[in-house]
C-alpha cells in the first residue's frame, strides 16, 4: 500500500486575525482583469511587509478570497477581498502600506477586522454609472420607459458551456436618467440584483437594444459605484462593512 506523501518541515502559522479591505478600481487600470489585480496584490502584500496566512499542502499559498468583482472594462468604488494574517495589525497602517505598495489606479479604500458572517452573502445588489457619450437625456427617457414597462428584456451571453439567453429585467431594481456630466454625456443610473447567471450593465445595454433599438453611440464608461446589501427602498445598497466595525468596536 502506497503510503501518503506529507510535506516536509513545519505547518505553517496559524490564521489569528482576518481583514476585509475594499478597493477602486480607476483610470486605465479598469481594464484589469481579476487574474491581473491577484498578481499585483500578492506582490504588492510583500512590498507592504503585510504578514499573510499561508495554506498548507506542497503547493503554499497566501489566504486571499475575492468577492464579486466587476467586468474586465469597468471601473469600481467597490471591489472587496479578504486575507488572512498570522500576526495581529492595525487595519489602518495595513490600508496605508498597501496602497503605497498597490499600482496608481488601483486604490485601497478602507480596510476593516472582519466580524462574524460571510462577506459574499452581504453583497446582495450593485449601483452602476453610465456615461453615454453622444447620447442625451431626452434621448433616453423614452428608452428606459420602454424598458421599465416590459415584463421581460432578454440578453445573450456565450459562457464556458456555450450562448445564454437569460431575462435582465427581473434583476433591474432601480433605472433612471441622472441628467448629463460636464461634457453632456447622458447619465444612466442603475441598481441590479446579483443573480445566477450575473446581469451586467453591458447586459442590459443589449437588451435595452432588444426591446427598444437604442443603441449608445459610443462605448459607455461604466462605473460600479456601491456593492452591498438592498436598502429597504431596494433602491440603493447599504455598507457591507458596516457589520464589520459595529462587531469589532472602537477599542480595536
Amino acid at each position: 500500500m502506497a503510503r501518503q506523501r506529507t510535506p516536509e518541515g513545519p505547518p505553517p502559522p496559524p490564521a489569528v486575525q482576518k481583514l476585509r479591505i475594499r478597493y477602486a478600481k480607476r483610470g486605465r487600470l479598469r481594464f484589469s482583469s481579476t487574474r491581473d489585480f491577484s498578481r499585483a496584490l500578492e506582490r504588492a502584500l510583500r512590498r507592504a511587509g503585510v504578514p499573510m496566512a499561508f495554506s498548507a499542502g506542497f503547493h503554499p499559498h497566501p489566504l486571499i478570497s475575492y468577492a464579486n468583482a466587476a467586468p474586465t472594462g469597468t471601473a469600481s468604488e467597490a471591489e472587496y477581498f479578504e486575507i488572512r494574517v498570522t500576526e495581529r495589525v492595525d487595519p489602518e497602517a495595513v490600508r496605508a502600506a498597501l496602497d503605497e505598495a498597490l499600482p496608481v489606479d488601483l486604490d485601497v479604500v478602507e480596510v476593516v477586522e472582519a466580524g462574524p458572517g460571510a462577506l459574499a452573502d452581504r453583497l446582495e445588489a450593485s449601483e452602476w454609472d453610465l456615461r453615454l457619450r453622444g447620447a442625451t437625456p431626452d434621448d433616453l427617457e423614452p428608452v428606459v420607459a420602454a424598458y421599465l414597462a416590459a415584463e421581460r428584456a432578454e440578453t445573450t451571453r456565450t459562457f464556458k458551456s456555450g450562448p445564454r439567453t437569460f431575462d435582465t429585467r427581473e434583476a433591474v431594481l432601480d433605472l433612471h436618467v441622472a441628467g448629463s456630466d460636464e461634457e453632456g454625456c447622458a447619465i444612466l443610473r442603475m441598481v441590479v440584483r446579483h443573480t445566477t447567471p450575473s446581469v451586467r450593465p453591458d447586459d442590459i445595454l443589449t437588451a435595452l437594444h432588444a426591446v427598444t433599438g437604442f443603441a449608445p453611440p459610443v462605448a459607455p464608461l461604466v462605473t460600479r459605484l456601491a456593492q452591498g446589501p438592498l436598502r429597504e427602498d431596494r433602491a440603493g445598497v447599504a455598507d457591507p462593512l458596516a457589520a464589520d466595525r459595529e462587531a469589532v468596536g472602537p477599542e480595536r
